[in-house]
């Protein structure tokens, strides 16, 4: 997927059917003059309907489709036929999207697992045809109900993708060239701030055919909590991992200053990240000899395990798999 291709926030308008029409038809036969009200129900108006798909991993197929209109009821008919019902109309999402209301902003349901549904905007109730209103004193009632409105709106949809390890780390720490070799993911990579713009994602082949997903997510700068950067926008994709794996390369000036300023950027966004499980990798680790690897490790803060690495070299990665399959599971 390229990187333009990769869509997390898009603004939909969604419109239900509205309800069919009731009948106020009266029986009418060969030798019947005067039967009784027979008018059928109007049929249901279609919903649009909000459906989880694993095969999808972003919301750029609604970039450019951002109105959805499912259609009418049908009118009820004679000798209380009922209207057919609207037809529904399904927006396909990847797993991970979060709903708003476009207005209030307040969320309205998640779809987290493949082929889950949820009703976005409800179709109108048909009408009720006029034999409903047959009674005693009024046996040939000449009117029916109207169909009900459907419903409309703005929405918002959000992705927070869903990874079982997230990649944190400064811009530039090696992110995507560790993903680009541990995995068939294939991010750009280049010597120079933010050249990941956009989450990647990959596979991560483990023994025994098992598998585990990584995220590579742009890199944070201090403020990105305050939106400075790239800020919220990749923030919330480190919600979904379950492990994060900090990213932090041998050359770094300081070690413990600069996974406290990552902790503290998570912490900003959102604490309930700090309860995650964490892991260090010390990247870039193929220039250190064991006396430089001895010196670095009395930097490294104490409450976090970790580990040499280097992605280059392939060096410590069978390890770091090891490490994480275990953290997982």
């Amino acid at each position: 997927m390229t990187e333009g291709n990769f869509v997390d926030y898009i603004k939909i308008y969604a419109s239900s059917g509205k309800g069919g029409k009731g009948s106020a038809h009266l029986h009418r036969e060969k030798y019947i003059t005067k039967g009784g009200p027979d008018g059928g129900d109007g049929g249901r108006g279609g919903h649009v309907i909000i459906r989880g798909s694993k095969n999808m991993w972003t919301l750029f197929h609604l970039k450019f489709k951002k109105h959805f209109r499912a259609e009418q009821g049908g009118d009820g008919g004679k000798s209380r036929s009922t209207g057919k019902d609207g037809e529904d109309i399904y927006i396909d999402v990847p797993l991970g999207t979060i709903v708003r209301d476009g207005e209030t902003q307040e969320i309205l349901f998640e779809i987290t697992e493949d082929t889950q549904e949820k009703i976005l905007v409800e179709g109108g109730m048909g009408g009720r045809g006029n034999w409903h209103f047959k009674s005693p004193t009024n046996q040939t009632p000449r009117y029916a109900q109207p169909g009900i409105e459907g419903q409309e709106g703005w929405f918002q949809l959000e992705l927070k993708i869903l990874a079982d390890v997230g990649l944190v780390g400064f811009p530039n720490a090696g992110k995507s060239t560790l993903l680009s070799v541990v995995t068939a993911a294939k991010p750009k990579i280049a010597d120079y701030a933010f050249t990941t713009l956009k989450p990647n994602l990959g596979i991560v082949e483990y023994r025994n055919f098992q598998s585990f997903v990584m995220a590579d997510i742009p890199g944070i700068i201090e403020g990105a909590a305050e939106g400075k950067g790239l800020g919220h926008r990749f923030l919330r994709h480190i919600e979904r991992n379950s492990t994060l794996l900090f990213l932090i390369p041998a050359d770094s000036d300081d070690i413990a200053k600069e996974y406290e300023i990552l902790l503290n950027e998570l912490k900003k966004h959102n604490p309930e990240l700090l309860d995650k499980q964490r892991l260090l990798a010390i990247s870039k680790s193929d220039m250190l000899d064991d006396e430089l690897k001895e010196e670095l490790e009395k930097e490294i803060p104490k409450d976090i395990p970790y580990l040499f690495i280097s992605s280059v070299a392939q060096m410590g990665l069978t390890e770091l798999k090891d490490k994480l399959w275990k953290m997982l599971n």
